[in-house]
């Protein structure tokens, strides 16, 4: 598509409200514009696209098929150019941004507490922070910072090794105390909550005791520990997980080791960041801050 025939910001702005409120006249007051002008911006964009985005049915307006498709990538469209201008916003003579990437519940148990006082030690230096459990391009994510578990290599970056894991069966203590548990196979009786990003799991716990269950990849399954652990909190389930990541819960007696077996990984959690930027301030800073308090 030439540029000339794709639509404008205001279009795609129009489109957006006129979804939302199903009316050109709400959508016009909300952008401080005339609802011909929101009319005619629609009826371009639906020229544009050859599609039409609107029904219009006794005076009040549906979306189309096509038009609910397009409503969810407009906002995708909106949504991005938002995001990127607050980004370049954040640029300025006296500040600067670093981008840091890492895996959900290790961010926010372990990776948060360790940030209180670096804005004020580092005023210069505002962090952006973002979750991601699946592998990226630093380079082409703009990613300065990348905490992640590993064996500690990551392509053409430096990894500084945080911690090792170990992890343990935990449960709420109602339901442990409505199972015998006399050797591990009896945690199957608990229903085995299962981690998308850990599927070996619970195999390779049974497996290290020289066990085996068919029920290793059985139980519901989620996208990070800490839904695990709050299913585990809930009753729903023994979860696996990174003792570290349960110890609050531990140490409050919400949750209890139902079985005293722990596994050591043969990975560990790493801290990685770009080689070329080894000598950036902003990177030098972060790393060193997070060096110093593991």
């Amino acid at each position: 598509m030439r540029r000339r025939h794709l639509p404008s910001l205001t279009g795609l702005h129009c489109f957006e409200a006129a979804a939302r409120h199903l009316s050109f006249t709400r959508a016009a007051d909300e952008l401080s514009l005339t609802q011909s002008a929101v009319s005619k911006q629609v009826s371009q964009l639906e020229m544009t696209l050859q599609h039409p985005l609107f029904r219009r049915v006794r005076k009040r307006l549906h979306l189309t098929p096509e038009g609910a498709v397009y409503l969810s990538e407009a906002r995708k469209i909106l949504a991005q150019v938002e995001m990127s201008t607050h980004y370049m916003q954040s640029y300025g003579v006296e500040a600067d941004v670093l981008n840091v990437a890492t895996l959900p519940t290790f961010g926010a148990r372990w990776l948060i507490p360790r940030l209180n006082g670096f804005r004020f030690k580092h005023p210069s230096i505002n962090l952006n922070i973002s979750n991601r459990s699946e592998p990226f391009d630093m380079q082409k994510e703009r990613i300065e910072i990348a905490f992640f578990f590993g064996h500690g290599v990551w392509p053409r970056a430096e990894c500084i090794k945080l911690l090792d894991e170990e992890v343990v069966p935990v449960c709420a203590p109602d339901v442990m105390s409505q199972t015998e548990v006399n050797d591990p196979l009896a945690l199957t009786k608990m229903i085995l909550l299962q981690v998308s990003t850990r599927p070996e799991a619970w195999h390779d716990w049974f497996e290290a005791q020289q066990l085996y269950t068919e029920h290793s990849y059985h139980g519901p399954r989620f996208d990070t520990f800490y839904m695990a652990l709050r299913a585990a909190r809930a009753g729903c389930g023994v979860a696996l997980v990174p003792r570290f990541l349960a110890q609050e819960e531990l140490d409050e007696g919400k949750l209890v080791i139902p079985w005293p077996f722990s596994l050591n990984s043969q990975d560990a959690y790493y801290m990685a960041y770009p080689e070329h930027m080894a000598d950036l301030h902003k990177v030098k800073s972060f790393t060193e801050w997070i060096k110093a308090r593991l």
